[in-house]
C-alpha cells in the first residue's frame, strides 16, 4: 500500500476520475475501479499503440473507460460491453461529464453474447481491456483474438487475484481460469505478453 500511495500522490488529483469514485460510492456499486497508475498506463498504451477502435469488457463506472478514450484521441472510438443497465448508465453520465460521450457506444448484457455479435458484424479492434468477470477471461481472450486487428493490444486487469494465482491451494474456477488465461497471454504464438506485478496483476500482450 505504501507504493501505490506514492504513485497515487505523484499522479495529482484528477477531476474526472474523483467524479466516477464517488459516483459509484454514492450508488453503492462495488469500488473496484482499475489503479490509479495503470489507468495512466492506459491511456499511454492506447495512445502508444496507435489504437482507433477499443473494446473494454467491463464498464462498471466509467473509471477505465475514461482513461481509455483519452488515449484514443478524437477520431478514434470505445465500444464498452457491461452486464449491468444501472453500471453501464452511470459509465454513460461519467464519459458525457469527462466530455467523452460521443466517443463511447455501450452494449448492456452478457459480453459473450455481445462479442458473438460484434464478430457477426464484422467488426475489429485496436486494443482490448478486460476487466470483467474473471472466470470469464479465457473466453474473453478467444474473442480478442478473432476480432484483433494485427498488432493489436490486449490488457487484463487483476490477474494475480490477491496472489491466489501462485498459491497451490488456492483452485477455484476463478483461480484456474485466471492462470489459464495468463498462462496463455505469455505463451500462445499469436501474441508478445508480460505481466506487470504491482496492484493486483495487469498482464498485457500485443497480438504478432
Amino acid at each position: 500500500m505504501e507504493a501505490a500511495n506514492y504513485v497515487h500522490e505523484l499522479l495529482g488529483g484528477d477531476a474526472d476520475l474523483e467524479r466516477v469514485i464517488e459516483s459509484i460510492k454514492a450508488l453503492g456499486m462495488p469500488e473496484i475501479s482499475v489503479a490509479p497508475g495503470y489507468g495512466r498506463m492506459l491511456t499511454m498504451l492506447v495512445r502508444l499503440s496507435g489504437a482507433k477502435q477499443a473494446l473494454e469488457i467491463g464498464a462498471l463506472g466509467g473509471y477505465s473507460g475514461i482513461c481509455l478514450a483519452r488515449g484514443l484521441g478524437e477520431d478514434g472510438r470505445l465500444t464498452s460491453l457491461e452486464l449491468l443497465p444501472h453500471f453501464a448508465d452511470a459509465a454513460r453520465s461519467n464519459m458525457e461529464a469527462a466530455g467523452f460521450g460521443e466517443r463511447v457506444e455501450y452494449r448492456v448484457g452478457d459480453a459473450k453474447d455481445n462479442l458473438a455479435k460484434l464478430a457477426e458484424e464484422g467488426r475489429r479492434f485496436d486494443f482490448f481491456f478486460i476487466d470483467a468477470d474473471k472466470e470469464g477471461y479465457p473466453v474473453y481472450l478467444d474473442w480478442a483474438l478473432a476480432l484483433a486487428n494485427p498488432g493489436a493490444v490486449i490488457v487484463g486487469d487483476n490477474t494475480l487475484l490477491r496472489g491466489r494465482v501462485w498459491n497451490p491451494e488456492k483452485n477455484g474456477p476463478s483461480v484456474a481460469a485466471m492462470r489459464a488465461f495468463n498462462e496463455r497471454m505469455l505463451s500462445d504464438e499469436r501474441l508478445t505478453g508480460t505481466i506487470l506485478p504491482g496492484y493486483d496483476g495487469l498482464t498485457v500482450a500485443m497480438v504478432k
